[in-house]
Order: C-alpha cells, then structure tokens, then sequence
C-alpha cells in the first residue's frame, strides 16, 4: 500500500523511505593538511540512520569516530560529503543535535539546576518561566537527581555530574542526540547505573541517538544498530551488525539471552582482524 500512496523517488537506496531518514551522511570525507601531505581520517563515508534509533559506533583508536561526531555536531569542518539531518544539511552546530561528552563541561560555580537552566532558557526562551522550571526539574528528577538539584557542580560526584550533562542533553529536545563515551570516565558500577539511567530516558523520549563507544557489551545492551569502523587512515564503515533484542531491555536478561554471545563475538571478532 504504501508504494502507491509515496512517491518512488522518496526511496533512498537503502530501501528506506527518505521521510524515516533522520540522519542522511554521504560521502563523507575529512582530511587534515599535514607538512608531509593530507591526512585523510574519513573517506567517503556512508550512513544512514532512521528516527527514534539508537546506533552505536565502535572501532579502534583513531579510527575517526569522534570525528565523525563532531562533524555530525557541527563542531568540526566538512571537507567532502554532506551530513543531512531531518531534511536540513548540517552547516554548523545547533540546539536540533544535542551532545553528551565524556567530561560533561559544567559551570562548577552553578547548580545543577542552572547548569540545566542555562541551555533550557536560550532554547525555550519565547516559553514561560514556569514552562522552563518544569523542562529542568523533570529531567533532573529523570535522572536522580532531584534531591540534589540546587548542590553546586564542584560539590557533585564525577557520576551525578554526567547526570547532570545527560538531563541538559535531553532537556533541550534535541532531533539527534550524540554520545561520545560518556561513561568512558567512571568506574565500572556508576557506569552501569548510568547506562540504565540512560535507557530508561531514552526509552520515554525516543530521540535518534549516536554513540561512541569502546564497550562491546554497553554497545549490545543501549544499540539497535551497531556500526563498526575499519582502521584508519581513510576510515568508513566496516560492518554493521543488528542487534535484534525487543525493548525496554533488561541487562541481567540480555546476557542470559543465548544470541548475546553471538552478538558479542561478532563484534569483537571484527575488532581483532
């Protein structure tokens, strides 16, 4: 039915429909001039990514991913290729891409309730104030922290700060959300505990989210697509594998589910050649 009622040329060459497309990157290329020649760290990259899915991307050291990031960002320049996202070509940064770094940058002399405040009031700023109180008290609330929403950044835990960046992130309602190793920081149990946190916001909001990672289990339990970089110089996607596990997912579930280890093996497989 609905190859009659859409026209045909919406299809991109993946067979997805264009208007399903959140994410649409194309050939691209970024290379960094050096004395001895161009360094190229991306080279005709391709990848397309649908709304409301969660992809992560691992791959060796250098690979580009965090490069791929930013440029996703608007953070760093395009040398070939175009990066559409929501039908708009990224020429810059803007409030439609949110981005949650392993440092979460905070203001240490604000609160947690400002630090959130302060992105809040510059994207909703034709809202109320009530309207903008209500954004960041719910999502500190999301992420545990409303009983310590007015400490001051410096006086938060390296844990309840990265909460702290996850609530900015989320509420500023970004389209696309980007994750560059936020727990890559934190001790193994408060990376697991924001990783469910994580999930659980996610699972509410659905926004298309990225995220770079070195985990291979993290990638299983938060990815609907996992893609694998090849080794740079000229990197680009290597394999992307599915990971077919109904939501909300539950970690301790998951790795008693006997296709983890299938999954698993494939990825570190890829990582090992």
């Amino acid at each position: 039915m609905a190859e009659t009622t859409i026209n045909k040329e919406s299809r991109i060459d993946n067979g997805l429909f264009s208007n399903e497309i959140m994410l649409d990157i194309n050939q691209l290329t970024k290379i960094y001039p050096t004395p001895k020649g161009d360094y190229v760290v991306l080279d005709d990259l391709d990848l397309k990514v649908k709304r409301e899915e969660f992809i992560s991307i691992i791959g060796h050291s250098g690979c580009g991913k965090s490069t791929l990031l930013t440029m996703i960002a608007g953070l760093n320049e395009i040398s070939r290729g175009t990066i559409v996202a929501d039908n708009t070509t990224v020429t810059g940064p803007g409030p439609d891409r949110g981005v949650i770094f392993q440092s979460p940058s905070l203001l240490p002399w604000l609160s947690a309730y400002d630090n959130v405040m302060l992105g809040v009031k510059q994207v909703f700023a034709h809202g109320t104030k009530k309207d903008r109180d209500d954004i960041v008290k719910y999502y500190l609330a999301k992420v545990g922290l409303e009983d310590a929403m007015f400490k001051k950044a410096k006086d938060l835990s390296q844990g309840m700060q990265q909460r702290v960046g996850i609530a900015r992130a989320f509420a500023l309602k970004p389209k696309v959300l980007l994750l560059d190793e936020p727990f890559g920081m934190l001790d193994s149990l408060t990376r697991g505990e924001l990783q469910d946190v994580l999930v659980e916001v996610w699972n509410q909001e659905k926004i298309t989210a990225i995220m770079i990672t070195h985990d291979v289990d993290e990638s299983i339990l938060l990815a609907d697509r996992v893609i694998m970089m090849t080794s740079g110089p000229r990197a680009k996607v290597g394999d992307i594998l599915e990971i077919d596990f109904e939501r909300p997912r539950n970690r301790a579930e998951l790795i008693e589910h006997p296709d983890y280890y299938k999954y698993r093996e494939h990825l570190i497989n890829f990582l090992e050649h």
